[in-house]
């Protein structure tokens, strides 16, 4: 299931990651780069994926990461490939991408898309990934908050919301010793939500400000944070972890 090897357990404050890769499919903007940055900080070797090769060879200069590689990790053949070549071992993958889409449950092949993209990805990373990866290690998937909440137009998203925790429950014991967990975030202020939200960006900044409990928005190095904590504690597994700044809690 793994490859043999042991990590070393010991470090010094700012090395936590020492002589270990991390595999950020989705680094090269948003929560990605900011989780690849923060792990290659604390000793980490750092590998990051993503659509654009410039974008992707931008960021590996930018936060000193080992290599990058640009491809549609919706495209599993291509995914595949990618794992395949990628020397081992490999200690920690988190996958940030693809971004929330709400399709009408009446649209078949949008359904079937995003159940591709949100629940399949990450059964497709574990398969490729597991088998290169050290005891002890960690999967790691994003996904979200809203789709808790019964609201008309998002029965899909609302889907997938349940079924990735359900899904990471299992392969935690499917896959032990490796780790695998989610981070489930409320709105993060990415490019992604720039992209998605327009000329309301700035509005919808003003009224989570002015109604979480935290007063702020979420930013992508929180979740960076979030991220890199659950890399290096070794006791968490099967566990789906919210970070939305008490979101839910007001009912938004």
């Amino acid at each position: 299931m793994t490859a043999s090897g042991t990590r070393q357990r010991h470090s010094t404050a700012g090395d936590e990651l020492a002589g270990q890769k991390v595999v950020v499919i989705g680094g090269s903007s948003g929560i990605g780069i900011e989780a690849a940055r923060l792990a290659h900080a604390v000793g980490a070797d750092v590998v990051i994926t993503g659509l654009d090769e410039s974008r992707v060879q931008e960021s590996v200069v930018e936060i000193g990461a080992e290599r990058g590689a640009a491809f549609d990790a919706t495209d599993f053949d291509q995914l595949a490939g990618f794992f395949a070549e990628l020397p081992t071992p490999i200690d920690h993958v988190l996958l940030t991408g693809p971004g929330p889409a709400y399709p009408s449950w009446q649209d078949v092949e949008a359904t079937r898309g995003e159940l591709d993209a949100h629940l399949m990805l990450p059964l497709q990373v574990a398969r490729d990934a597991s088998p290169k990866m050290r005891a002890g290690g960690t999967l790691l998937f994003m996904s979200g908050t809203y789709g808790r909440r019964a609201t008309t137009g998002s029965p899909v998203m609302s889907a997938i919301t349940a079924e990735l925790p359900a899904l990471v429950r299992s392969l935690a014991v499917e896959l032990a010793p490796l780790r695998v967990n989610v981070i489930a975030a409320g709105f993060v202020d990415t490019p992604l939500s720039a992209r998605l939200l327009g000329d309301d960006l700035n509005a919808r900044r003003k009224e989570l400000s002015r109604t979480l409990p935290i007063r702020r928005v979420i930013v992508p190095e929180d979740v960076a944070r979030l991220a890199v904590h659950l890399m290096i504690n070794t006791a968490i597994t099967g566990a789906t972890v919210d970070i939305d700044g008490g979101q839910q809690l007001v009912n938004m």
